[in-house]
């Protein structure tokens, strides 16, 4: 009996605690939309690029948390499914003369066929072995690209040019401000969708697979089903990214999608922060931004340090693990908690 009467002042403590992170965090997201509207008015068309590409990777990052952190499997290959999305609407659009925003749509169905269709083999895979299958996708599907075969289609290595659309209905926007708002219109219902698919039934059972797979069976959950859908759905955002990036960019080629943007993704993920939605939009920043600012360092320490922007880049990302190893929407998280906390209980 006392115990119970000792506890209820900290559950009384928690909920004001609760209702301010709810509040700070209801804050943030407005505050952060008003900013992404107002931005590419005061910005220059080059940094409207720039975060448009941001945009772009974070629909990208969220598609891979979905599978990486929320259902714990490990994708090294999802620069693959970047690629495709990006040729399918370069190639409806420059071969078959299909509307640009048609082929967005139909790059996410298609990579989520493909996806699915992955994940059913890969079922039998876990942890590295995975890894490893994603791996040889990343690896295997510039040098499809290259094919000669295929060179009528998709260009071979010179790749295909795309036209950047003008804003439609006279709107008295430029081409890259066109472009940032129809990214930033599609980020938001996929960030929605992803929000609440984690936070439904199906998202406990796919962090109930990550934890506790044999728990999960148990409960009559589907793995297979689960792991395979989960799969596609991945796929499905990081093939609407890849369209999108090859309308924003203008230029697909096989060199483009190489191992390197498989393994920046999982990057980006890491230092987001796994398991977390809003940690895409920290991740995204860090791989658009900090290559750029490892050039101008190395171009500040003079002609001896031309071949160092790669050092200054792993340099970052080892400062980034060690002061934020939960990522940097773990940092906010802990930082809110904290302040959300009485005075008097801070420690």
């Amino acid at each position: 009996m006392a115990s119970s009467i000792s506890a209820s002042p900290d559950v009384a403590s928690r909920q004001p605690a609760a209702l301010r992170q709810r509040a700070w965090r209801r804050f943030a997201g407005i505050a952060g939309l008003a900013l992404a509207v107002l931005l590419p008015f005061w910005a220059s068309g080059y940094h409207v690029f720039q975060f448009t590409e941001v945009l772009i990777y974070v629909i990208a990052l969220v598609g891979l948390n979905l599978l990486t952190g929320f259902n714990g499997q490990i994708s090294l290959g999802h620069g693959a499914f970047y690629a495709i999305g990006a040729y399918v609407t370069a190639i409806l659009v420059q071969q078959l003369g299909v509307p640009y925003w048609v082929t967005i749509p139909v790059a996410g169905a298609l990579c989520l066929v493909i996806g699915f269709l992955f994940g059913l083999p890969a079922l039998r895979l876990e942890g590295l072995y995975l890894a490893l299958a994603t791996f040889a996708l990343a690896l295997v599907t510039p040098q499809i690209l290259k094919f000669r075969a295929f060179d009528a289609w998709t260009g071979g290595v010179q790749g295909i040019l795309l036209d950047k659309p003008d804003a439609p209905f006279g709107l008295p926007l430029s081409g890259d401000q066109w472009l940032y708002f129809l990214v930033l219109a599609l980020v938001l219902p996929l960030l929605w969708l992803a929000h609440n698919l984690v936070e439904s039934r199906v998202g406990r059972a796919l962090v109930a697979i990550r934890d506790h797979p044999v728990a999960a069976e148990t409960m009559g959950i589907d793995i297979a089903l689960y792991k395979s859908l989960t799969f596609g759905v991945s796929a499905l955002y990081t093939g609407i990214a890849g369209s999108l990036g090859g309308i924003v960019v203008g230029f697909v080629a096989p060199d483009s999608f190489s191992i390197l943007l498989s393994l920046s993704l999982l990057v980006g993920m890491v230092v987001g922060g796994l398991a977390s939605i809003s940690g895409a939009f920290f991740g995204a920043l860090f791989i658009v931004f900090v290559p750029n600012y490892a050039d101008q360092i190395s171009d500040l320490l003079g002609e001896r340090a031309k071949a160092l922007p790669w050092a200054i880049y792993g340099l970052l990302l080892i400062a980034f693990m060690y002061v934020m190893p939960t990522g940097v929407a773990g940092l906010l998280r802990s930082i809110a908690a904290r302040l959300a906390l009485p005075r008097d209980r801070r420690s």
